[in-house]
């Protein structure tokens, strides 16, 4: 193709981005987006997108009289979540727990794309240990959707509780680690 031929649109093409939801982004959704152009339309944002991908607008780029309109290629951006952190198609999460449930093994609700899932937690586990929920991280377009890593954080009561302390200085004492 040469710039010469009128069906050749080269330089006609337009570059914009469009910020959407974690959820969107997993579900796709209908955005409302201007164009450099000024113009706005309706975009469908496909389900399972990763930030970074674009989709392209065949012909809603800039004009030229005797050449075709260029393209506008729309680059999405994935909005930081407020439980989720995305990695690639997995997902990752804190989720807090209390003392309790951490030396006497509990089970927990843990959220996902999906809705919450109840985890069990083995006793005497530590914060920071990581479990992985197969398959329930993004979903990727003809596979099988990443993982999801939950990462556990204990969470101590608000304000000062007398009967923790003695109980930990005893612990202290009496079994040292």
């Amino acid at each position: 193709m040469f710039e010469d031929d009128p069906a050749f649109a080269g330089g006609l093409d337009l570059n914009a981005s469009v910020g959407v939801s974690l959820e969107e982004a997993v579900h796709g959704a209908e955005k409302r987006v201007r164009l450099p152009t000024g113009r706005e339309l309706n975009v469908k944002i496909p389900a399972g997108i990763a930030s970074g991908q674009s989709i392209r607008l065949k012909g809603q780029g800039q004009e030229a009289p005797g050449r075709r309109p260029g393209d506008v290629l729309l680059t999405v951006t994935i909005a930081q979540h407020q439980v989720f952190r995305i990695a690639g198609n997995d997902l990752r999460a804190d989720v807090p727990v209390t003392l309790y449930e951490a030396v006497l093994g509990a089970k927990v609700r843990v959220p996902t794309l999906d809705g919450a899932v109840e985890l069990s937690i083995p006793k005497n586990t530590s914060s920071g240990r990581t479990f992985r929920l197969r398959g329930k991280g993004m979903p990727v377009k003809g596979k099988d959707a990443g993982d999801l890593f939950v990462t556990l954080k204990i969470a101590l009561p608000d304000g000062n509780d007398a009967d923790l302390e003695a109980l930990m200085e005893r612990w202290r004492d009496t079994k040292p680690y």
